[in-house]
């Protein structure tokens, strides 16, 4: 708005008008009278962002709530809305010159008027308009807890359309866009045709002129001959009805722009086979009547069965009620002709308004009501509401009991959870905004970071430059957190600090063995990928929660063997066979005189496994298994070095025992690495080692045990296999 500032418009007039309205609430019953002479001095000289005088709008604004069924209650708040951009404190004001309800209707609907106005001067920011028009659909309802609020609304959105019009303004494409997408519906799901009927032709004219003016020239062209036969045909049908014992009131009824495009675009017709144009309507005394009407017109006419729609028997979900069908005159003319009684004239043309009762709650809060009667129609209207927002969005729950709107510095409206604070809209907005969230601005004012937030308030965050959310926020009793969402950011916050930690853990473990092994040229990255992990840092991670053995990365950094002399061959060869002294076991050499031998560390042989021999440089015989891959590879390459050996008998009365490595793959659970260490126990077999690696729910483990013949492994592995949760046990 512009002219004076609130401030000195208020310290000019407000104590005289709150005195005023003091003095004169005895004799001055009428609230209309009394709440525009409170505005007046307020908003006389004002204009609104269109250009139309304020009081001037307020006006017309009351003049359609009256057209709509609106008490002189609910006129009066359409002057006290445009009064309290004006003053400084105008709860408290309207509440002591009007009460409570005034002054609750007043402030949420300027507040819903400035969040409207706030969405559409930040279309800019989003790359889709109609993403900003739901929003505003949803913002309206969640303000709609209260009927008047929406009332008032539709009619000031009519009322700015009709200005644009009669002023032949460009309109801006955000207002009309509204009106079609999100007032217009509003007032079908409430029934209140003649303004969604007039909202939809005005903001179709604005948004597609030139379709508005083929289709205006198309009604036109035959008018004066269409209305000529429609009045003649009204006639004849009342007095026909009449003389069947039907008391009919027959009206043409006007047909609007938007719904013949819409009809035509919907099912594809040239305007000529649009079949309503020429339509009637029927008002009977009862529902008798309607059906009795019915029989007569299609015992009179050609009735297009396929048109007929019987919404008395099934009422629309808003409830409107009426009998429609379409007939073809004795030319063939098609005819439109609704059936209804006075009652559902009533509630088509008006819908709830129409029986809505707008009372003053004295100090109590909203409208009150005072029958049960009015309460069971604000109930209805509440879920009628509801369906409108489910129309829309295909959503099945509500707006009103669990969600609120809160809009950015910038205007953009934030859906959050109801009870949601300054924290929540911070998450909602960015992740990074509410970790690094410290402080919160609501309407301008500081406020705790775990204050509820309301409809309608503007949130901006403080921040800082770097750092992280506070564990209290998770605490529920502290109340920092109402959204899941938020609450999950913060949690996932503090497992990856945890992770950074455990991550440096392991990589000191790694860098530290390697170091020791003289291997610090091995690049992590490759040695990861070597040991099956995407990278480092997992490797690092599994190391850190000791839940992957160093010992598999030692075994790895282990060179591999080194090729025997041409002496040693030959000397293997020539020499007779004599028992190897092994600290594991007897293995007979072929051919060689004391001659050191050693188990392979890669496959790990025992009794009774089919052997056979490499000779090394310098660490005499390695004993492999024959299907070893190892030794497969390394025989292949060298096969002079290949020796025969076998199985002796083990020295002493003890038994000797052999280690051999056992490879389980399981789905990863509490208690998984105790319930296999009790088989082996149970199975008097003695664990020396146990390697695991855990990877999405996945656990790889290696367990090294001794046993003194193999063939006595097949039995172990059955029962292994049977523990809850292995998938498979083998010996590696």
């Amino acid at each position: 708005m512009k002219s004076h500032t609130a401030e000195q418009v208020e310290s000019r007039a407000v104590p005289d008008l709150v005195a005023a309205a003091e003095q004169a609430l005895p004799q001055q019953v009428h609230a209309l009278q009394r709440a525009r002479a409170f505005a007046e001095p307020l908003i006389a000289a004002e204009t609104l962002e269109t250009g139309e005088n304020t009081l001037a709008h307020a006006d017309a604004v009351a003049a359609i709530l009256k057209s709509m069924g609106g008490s002189e209650a609910m006129q009066a708040a359409s002057y006290l809305v445009y009064a309290v951009p004006h003053l400084n404190k105008p709860q408290e004001v309207i509440a002591k010159a009007f009460g409570e309800s005034y002054a609750a209707l007043a402030v949420e609907t300027t507040k819903l008027v400035r969040v409207q106005q706030q969405a559409r001067g930040a279309e800019h920011f989003l790359e889709d308009p109609l993403v900003q028009t739901e929003n505003v659909r949803k913002m309206l309802l969640a303000f709609s807890r209260d009927l008047r609020v929406v009332m008032l609304r539709l009619a000031s959105r009519l009322q700015t359309l009709r200005y644009y019009a009669a002023t032949k303004q460009a309109t801006p494409p955000a207002v009309a866009r509204e009106a079609l997408q999100v007032f217009a519906p509003l007032a079908n799901r409430l029934g209140i045709w003649q303004v969604k009927w007039e909202m939809e032709d005005l903001a179709f004219r604005f948004l597609e002129p030139e379709t508005y003016k083929q289709v205006a020239r198309w009604l036109d062209e035959k008018r004066v001959e269409r209305e000529h036969y429609v009045d003649q045909l009204r006639r004849q049908l009342e007095v026909e009805l009449r003389a069947q014992g039907i008391h009919a009131q027959v009206h043409g009824r006007p047909k609007h722009i938007y719904s013949i495009v819409k009809k035509m675009r919907g099912k594809s017709l040239d305007f000529g086979q649009v079949l309503d144009v020429r339509a009637l309507r029927v008002i009977v005394p009862d529902v008798k009547d309607c059906y009795g009407a019915l029989d007569w017109v299609h015992s009179r006419f050609t009735p297009i069965l396929e048109e007929f729609d019987d919404y008395i028997a099934k009422p629309k979900p808003n409830g409107y009620q009426s009998l429609h069908t379409i007939v073809r005159d004795d030319a063939g003319r098609p005819i439109e002709i609704q059936i209804r009684t006075q009652a559902m004239h009533e509630h088509a043309e008006h819908g709830v308004a129409a029986h809505w009762a707008y009372k003053e709650a004295g100090h109590k809060g909203y409208a009150g009501v005072s029958a049960s009667g009015e309460y069971d129609t604000k109930i209805a209207v509440l879920r009628q509401l509801l369906a409108w927002e489910r129309d829309l969005s295909g959503e099945d729950r509500g707006l009103f009991e669990d969600r609120i709107y809160v809009l950015t510095p910038q205007a953009s409206i934030v859906e959050l959870p109801k009870g949601s604070t300054p924290v929540d809209f911070a998450y909602t907005v960015h992740t990074s905004l509410g970790h690094r969230c410290r402080g919160a601005r609501v309407d301008g004012a500081m406020v705790p970071l775990n204050k509820p937030l309301a409809n309608g308030q503007t949130v901006e965050i403080v921040t800082a430059k770097e750092g992280g959310p506070s564990r209290d926020w998770l605490n529920p009793e502290l109340g920092f957190l109402a959204s899941n969402r938020a609450r999950s950011k913060v949690r996932a916050w503090f497992n990856e600090q945890i992770r950074h930690e455990t991550v440096a853990r392991g990589r000191e473990l790694v860098e530290r063995l390697l170091q020791r092994e003289g291997r610090t040229a091995f690049k992590l990255e490759d040695l990861a990928a070597k040991l099956g992990f995407k990278s480092a840092d997992d490797l690092f991670a599994v190391v850190g929660k000791d839940e992957f053995s160093l010992r598999t990365i030692e075994t790895l950094l282990h060179p591999p063997e080194p090729a025997p002399s041409e002496d040693e061959v030959l000397l293997a060869k020539k020499s007779r066979p004599v028992e190897a002294k092994s600290p594991k076991g007897g293995v007979l050499v072929v051919g060689v005189d004391s001659l050191m031998t050693q188990l392979a560390k890669c496959c790990k042989p025992a009794p009774p496994d089919a052997i056979s021999g490499f000779v090394t440089r310098g660490k005499g015989v390695s004993i492999h298994r024959r299907d070893c891959a190892n030794f497969r590879e390394i025989a292949g390459r060298s096969p002079e070095r290949v020796i025969d050996v076998q199985w002796g008998s083990a020295k002493g009365a003890e038994a000797q025992v052999y280690p051999v490595d056992i490879a389980i793959e399981a789905s990863d659970r509490q208690g998984l690495l105790r319930d296999i260490s009790e088989v082996f126990a149970k199975e008097k077999m003695n664990v020396i080692g146990v390697q695991t690696q855990s990877v999405r729910g996945t656990a790889w483990m290696t367990f090294t045990v001794e046993i003194a013949d193999s063939q006595r492994l097949g039995k172990v592995l059955g029962v292994v296999r049977d523990v809850t949760g292995v998938q498979s046990a083998r010996r590696r």
